[in-house]
């Protein structure tokens, strides 16, 4: 018999991979139509980077905001990039998080920061398409 925090866990791992299609369309949309400059994908690694070193939801928006205020590659206003990214982590995935919690009887936290994670991480992926799609 599976003790009950194995199987918390594999229903928890299962909800996440289940949402995964939802956050690779919700970052390539905002990646595709929200406002930003020049963008490296350096930057964007930055703050994959950032996502993978806290426990902080805030952490990582502070970052992004961050980066807003050095420079215009973000994008600025309501249409921008580093918007939507925000709305997004507050909005469609915080609400993934909270389901998948409520459905496993757990605490949403960390799964709300682990589809955070896979959000950047999709978009550092897409980011680094749209860079290259139309090199030779």
């Amino acid at each position: 018999m599976i003790p009950i925090e194995s199987k918390t866990e594999l229903q928890v791992q299962k909800g996440i991979r289940q949402a995964e299609d939802e956050l690779v369309i919700w970052i390539q949309e905002a990646l595709d139509k929200a406002k930003y400059g020049d963008l490296e994908e350096s930057q964007f690694r930055n703050l994959v980077r950032v996502s993978d070193t806290t426990e902080s939801v805030e952490a990582i928006k502070n970052f992004i905001r961050y980066q807003v205020g050095r420079d215009k590659k973000w994008g600025r206003g309501k249409e921008s990039l580093a918007e939507k990214i925000i709305e997004d982590i507050d909005g469609n995935i915080k609400k993934n998080a909270q389901i998948i919690a409520e459905c496993c009887q757990t605490d949403f936290k960390p799964i709300w920061l682990e589809l955070i994670r896979r959000y950047l991480g999709y978009g550092a992926r897409h980011l680094k398409y749209l860079r290259d799609k139309d090199k030779p």
